[in-house]
Protein backbone atom coordinates (compact mmCIF):
# COMPACT_ATOMS: atom_id res chain seq x y z
CA UNK A 1 0.00 0.00 0.00
CA UNK A 2 1.43 3.46 -1.21
CA UNK A 3 1.08 6.22 1.11
CA UNK A 4 -0.67 9.52 -0.53
CA UNK A 5 2.38 11.69 0.27
CA UNK A 6 5.67 11.55 2.13
CA UNK A 7 4.70 13.29 4.95
CA UNK A 8 5.07 11.50 7.85
CA UNK A 9 3.47 12.15 11.20
CA UNK A 10 4.31 11.60 14.83
CA UNK A 11 0.91 11.90 15.47
CA UNK A 12 -1.34 11.74 12.72
CA UNK A 13 -5.14 12.53 13.21
CA UNK A 14 -8.30 14.88 11.65
CA UNK A 15 -8.38 12.72 8.37
CA UNK A 16 -10.98 15.41 6.63
CA UNK A 17 -12.13 15.61 3.39
CA UNK A 18 -13.60 18.94 2.39
CA UNK A 19 -16.47 18.24 0.40
CA UNK A 20 -16.47 21.83 -1.48
CA UNK A 21 -12.78 21.82 -1.98
CA UNK A 22 -12.87 18.34 -3.24
CA UNK A 23 -9.64 17.86 -1.16
CA UNK A 24 -8.30 15.73 1.73
CA UNK A 25 -6.47 17.21 4.93
CA UNK A 26 -5.32 16.01 7.93
CA UNK A 27 -3.14 17.32 11.40
CA UNK A 28 -0.04 16.31 12.61
CA UNK A 29 -0.87 16.88 16.36
CA UNK A 30 2.42 17.29 17.93
CA UNK A 31 4.08 19.13 14.92
CA UNK A 32 1.60 21.54 15.23
CA UNK A 33 0.99 21.24 11.37
CA UNK A 34 -2.23 21.01 9.06
CA UNK A 35 -1.57 18.62 6.25
CA UNK A 36 -3.17 18.50 2.53
CA UNK A 37 -1.69 17.30 -0.54
CA UNK A 38 -1.07 20.80 -1.68
CA UNK A 39 0.27 22.76 0.94
CA UNK A 40 0.96 22.58 4.69
CA UNK A 41 0.46 25.41 7.11
CA UNK A 42 2.57 25.50 10.56
CA UNK A 43 0.11 26.36 13.67
CA UNK A 44 1.13 28.43 17.07
CA UNK A 45 -0.40 25.17 18.93
CA UNK A 46 -1.25 21.89 18.88
CA UNK A 47 -4.04 21.46 16.80
CA UNK A 48 -6.61 17.70 15.94
CA UNK A 49 -9.55 18.09 14.09
CA UNK A 50 -12.02 20.45 11.16
CA UNK A 51 -14.75 20.93 10.38
CA UNK A 52 -16.17 23.16 7.18
CA UNK A 53 -18.13 26.46 7.33
CA UNK A 54 -16.90 27.53 3.41
CA UNK A 55 -15.10 26.53 0.77
CA UNK A 56 -11.95 28.83 2.20
CA UNK A 57 -12.67 28.87 6.12
CA UNK A 58 -12.81 26.32 8.09
CA UNK A 59 -13.08 25.36 11.89
CA UNK A 60 -10.24 24.15 13.69
CA UNK A 61 -9.63 22.79 17.40
CA UNK A 62 -6.61 23.31 19.05
CA UNK A 63 -5.15 23.19 22.59
CA UNK A 64 -6.95 26.70 23.65
CA UNK A 65 -9.57 27.19 21.48
CA UNK A 66 -11.73 26.62 18.64
CA UNK A 67 -10.58 28.89 15.98
CA UNK A 68 -12.10 30.06 12.37
CA UNK A 69 -9.30 29.15 10.22
CA UNK A 70 -8.52 30.82 6.50
CA UNK A 71 -7.13 28.08 4.20
CA UNK A 72 -6.10 31.33 1.95
CA UNK A 73 -4.56 33.11 4.24
CA UNK A 74 -3.21 30.84 6.66
CA UNK A 75 -4.86 32.87 9.55
CA UNK A 76 -6.69 32.32 12.40
CA UNK A 77 -9.31 34.27 14.63
CA UNK A 78 -11.01 32.93 17.86
CA UNK A 79 -14.46 31.26 17.52
CA UNK A 80 -14.37 30.37 21.53
CA UNK A 81 -12.09 29.29 23.86
CA UNK A 82 -11.59 25.51 24.55
CA UNK A 83 -10.20 24.68 28.44
CA UNK A 84 -7.60 27.91 27.58
CA UNK A 85 -7.16 27.81 31.61
CA UNK A 86 -5.60 24.26 31.35
CA UNK A 87 -2.15 24.11 29.79
CA UNK A 88 -2.27 20.38 31.01
CA UNK A 89 -4.84 19.67 27.88
CA UNK A 90 -5.48 19.70 24.16
CA UNK A 91 -7.97 18.66 21.94
CA UNK A 92 -8.15 15.24 19.76
CA UNK A 93 -10.88 13.86 18.22
CA UNK A 94 -13.86 15.69 16.76
CA UNK A 95 -16.56 16.09 14.13
CA UNK A 96 -19.21 18.47 12.75
CA UNK A 97 -22.58 16.92 13.61
CA UNK A 98 -25.84 16.86 10.92
CA UNK A 99 -27.37 19.86 13.05
CA UNK A 100 -24.39 22.53 12.43
CA UNK A 101 -22.48 21.95 15.48
CA UNK A 102 -19.45 20.86 16.33
CA UNK A 103 -17.97 17.83 19.33
CA UNK A 104 -14.74 18.23 20.46
CA UNK A 105 -12.98 15.89 22.74
CA UNK A 106 -9.98 16.76 25.06
CA UNK A 107 -7.62 14.71 26.64
CA UNK A 108 -3.88 15.21 28.80
CA UNK A 109 -1.04 15.88 27.33
CA UNK A 110 0.35 12.90 28.62
CA UNK A 111 -2.80 11.02 28.08
CA UNK A 112 -3.55 11.46 32.33
CA UNK A 113 -6.89 9.72 33.37
CA UNK A 114 -9.83 11.77 33.10
CA UNK A 115 -8.13 15.21 32.84
CA UNK A 116 -10.16 15.68 29.41
CA UNK A 117 -13.72 15.82 27.85
CA UNK A 118 -16.36 15.85 25.55
CA UNK A 119 -17.60 19.28 24.68
CA UNK A 120 -20.62 20.66 21.98
CA UNK A 121 -20.13 23.76 20.25
CA UNK A 122 -23.66 24.60 18.87
CA UNK A 123 -24.75 28.31 17.28
CA UNK A 124 -22.49 30.04 19.84
CA UNK A 125 -22.64 28.21 22.77
CA UNK A 126 -20.01 25.88 24.07
CA UNK A 127 -21.14 23.23 26.70
CA UNK A 128 -19.17 20.65 28.32
CA UNK A 129 -21.50 16.98 27.50
CA UNK A 130 -19.11 14.42 29.08
CA UNK A 131 -16.34 15.53 31.63
CA UNK A 132 -13.87 12.59 33.29
CA UNK A 133 -12.55 11.42 29.56
CA UNK A 134 -9.53 9.60 29.35
CA UNK A 135 -8.98 9.83 25.46
CA UNK A 136 -12.11 11.01 23.55
CA UNK A 137 -12.51 9.02 19.85
CA UNK A 138 -14.58 8.09 17.33
CA UNK A 139 -17.07 10.95 17.53
CA UNK A 140 -19.52 10.43 14.65
CA UNK A 141 -23.02 10.38 13.93
CA UNK A 142 -25.60 8.06 12.48
CA UNK A 143 -26.96 8.82 9.16
CA UNK A 144 -30.34 9.79 10.17
CA UNK A 145 -28.67 12.34 12.81
CA UNK A 146 -30.64 10.84 15.39
CA UNK A 147 -27.32 9.32 17.75
CA UNK A 148 -24.07 9.79 18.02
CA UNK A 149 -21.10 7.71 19.14
CA UNK A 150 -17.95 8.29 21.03
CA UNK A 151 -15.32 6.19 22.99
CA UNK A 152 -12.83 6.96 25.68
CA UNK A 153 -10.36 4.76 24.13
CA UNK A 154 -8.61 3.27 27.24
CA UNK A 155 -12.10 1.83 28.19
CA UNK A 156 -12.48 -0.10 24.73
CA UNK A 157 -16.56 0.72 24.89
CA UNK A 158 -17.80 2.71 22.09
CA UNK A 159 -21.13 4.58 22.97
CA UNK A 160 -24.02 5.45 21.29
CA UNK A 161 -26.23 8.08 22.53
CA UNK A 162 -29.71 9.33 21.02
CA UNK A 163 -29.77 13.00 20.25
CA UNK A 164 -32.56 15.22 20.28
CA UNK A 165 -33.68 18.24 17.57
CA UNK A 166 -31.23 20.64 17.95
CA UNK A 167 -28.88 17.47 18.41
CA UNK A 168 -28.33 17.75 22.33
CA UNK A 169 -28.15 14.50 23.88
CA UNK A 170 -31.63 13.34 24.72
CA UNK A 171 -31.07 10.61 27.22
CA UNK A 172 -27.45 8.78 28.99
CA UNK A 173 -25.29 7.12 26.68
CA UNK A 174 -25.15 3.31 26.31
CA UNK A 175 -22.02 1.16 25.37
CA UNK A 176 -22.86 -0.25 21.51
CA UNK A 177 -19.89 -1.69 21.13
CA UNK A 178 -17.42 -3.53 23.28
CA UNK A 179 -14.06 -4.36 22.52
CA UNK A 180 -12.15 -5.38 25.34
CA UNK A 181 -12.42 -9.58 25.00
CA UNK A 182 -10.79 -8.73 21.72
CA UNK A 183 -8.03 -6.30 23.64
CA UNK A 184 -8.87 -3.65 20.38
CA UNK A 185 -8.06 0.44 20.84
CA UNK A 186 -11.01 2.25 19.27
CA UNK A 187 -9.65 5.27 17.65
CA UNK A 188 -11.22 7.87 15.03
CA UNK A 189 -14.26 6.28 13.22
CA UNK A 190 -17.01 7.46 10.83
CA UNK A 191 -20.53 6.19 9.47
CA UNK A 192 -21.15 5.73 5.86
CA UNK A 193 -24.15 6.04 4.17
CA UNK A 194 -25.30 2.67 5.23
CA UNK A 195 -24.91 3.41 8.55
CA UNK A 196 -21.88 1.10 9.04
CA UNK A 197 -19.42 2.08 11.84
CA UNK A 198 -15.85 2.08 10.65
CA UNK A 199 -13.28 2.63 13.32
CA UNK A 200 -9.77 2.66 13.40
CA UNK A 201 -7.94 0.53 15.92
CA UNK A 202 -4.66 1.96 17.68
CA UNK A 203 -1.97 -0.79 18.10
CA UNK A 204 -3.67 -3.28 15.85
CA UNK A 205 -2.98 -1.90 12.09
CA UNK A 206 -6.30 -1.89 10.57
CA UNK A 207 -9.34 -0.12 10.19
CA UNK A 208 -12.62 -2.47 11.93
CA UNK A 209 -16.51 -2.07 9.76
CA UNK A 210 -19.49 -2.71 11.96
CA UNK A 211 -23.19 -3.33 10.93
CA UNK A 212 -25.67 -0.87 12.53
CA UNK A 213 -26.06 -3.76 14.92
CA UNK A 214 -22.43 -3.99 15.78
CA UNK A 215 -21.39 -7.33 14.00
CA UNK A 216 -18.03 -7.20 12.87
CA UNK A 217 -18.34 -7.30 8.87
CA UNK A 218 -14.70 -6.72 7.46
CA UNK A 219 -11.07 -4.98 8.73
CA UNK A 220 -9.27 -3.02 6.30
CA UNK A 221 -5.50 -3.54 7.44
CA UNK A 222 -2.88 -0.45 6.57
CA UNK A 223 1.23 -1.18 7.08
CA UNK A 224 1.49 1.27 10.27
CA UNK A 225 0.55 -0.03 13.90
CA UNK A 226 -0.70 3.14 15.32
CA UNK A 227 -3.91 4.14 12.88
CA UNK A 228 -6.07 7.07 13.98
CA UNK A 229 -8.36 8.60 11.98
CA UNK A 230 -10.14 7.24 8.99
CA UNK A 231 -12.66 9.15 6.49
CA UNK A 232 -14.07 8.52 3.17
CA UNK A 233 -13.37 11.16 0.02
CA UNK A 234 -12.21 11.17 -3.53
CA UNK A 235 -14.60 10.48 -6.41
CA UNK A 236 -17.97 9.77 -5.23
CA UNK A 237 -16.50 9.66 -1.66
CA UNK A 238 -15.91 6.24 -2.18
CA UNK A 239 -12.22 5.87 -0.99
CA UNK A 240 -10.93 5.18 2.55
CA UNK A 241 -8.43 7.51 3.56
CA UNK A 242 -6.89 6.63 7.15
CA UNK A 243 -4.16 8.59 9.50
CA UNK A 244 -1.11 6.91 11.74
CA UNK A 245 1.37 7.44 14.45
CA UNK A 246 4.66 7.23 15.24
CA UNK A 247 4.19 8.22 18.55
CA UNK A 248 5.06 5.18 21.00
CA UNK A 249 6.75 3.48 18.24
CA UNK A 250 10.17 2.32 19.67
CA UNK A 251 11.28 1.30 16.32
CA UNK A 252 9.37 2.94 13.12
CA UNK A 253 9.64 1.53 10.32
CA UNK A 254 9.20 4.35 7.25
CA UNK A 255 5.60 3.67 6.91
CA UNK A 256 4.70 4.41 10.49
CA UNK A 257 3.25 8.07 10.46
CA UNK A 258 2.13 8.10 7.07
CA UNK A 259 -1.51 8.81 5.63
CA UNK A 260 -2.92 6.21 3.13
CA UNK A 261 -6.29 5.88 0.72
CA UNK A 262 -7.84 2.91 -0.37
CA UNK A 263 -9.73 2.84 -3.10
CA UNK A 264 -13.53 1.66 -3.26
CA UNK A 265 -13.97 0.43 0.04
CA UNK A 266 -17.22 2.22 0.75
CA UNK A 267 -19.59 4.77 0.26
CA UNK A 268 -18.97 7.24 2.27
CA UNK A 269 -21.41 10.80 3.25
CA UNK A 270 -20.05 14.27 3.02
CA UNK A 271 -19.09 15.68 6.15
CA UNK A 272 -21.21 18.17 7.63
CA UNK A 273 -21.08 21.82 7.40
CA UNK A 274 -20.53 23.88 10.16
CA UNK A 275 -23.18 26.98 11.05
CA UNK A 276 -21.55 29.80 12.24
CA UNK A 277 -23.65 32.68 12.18
CA UNK A 278 -22.11 36.06 10.85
Amino acid sequence: MTPISDIRCELGEGGFWHPERGKFFWFDITGCKLHSLAQSWSLDEMASAMGWVTSDLVLIATETRLALFDLASGTARTLCALEADNAATRSNDGRADPQGGFWIGTMGKRAQKGAGAIWRWYRGELRCLYPGITIPNAICFAPDGGSACFTDTPTRRLMRVALDAHGWPAGPPECWLDLTAEGLNPDGAVFDAEGVLWVAQWGAGRVAAHAPDGRFLRAVGFPALHVSCPAFGGAGLRDLFCTSAREGRQNPHDLDGATFCVAGVGQGRAEHRVVVEA
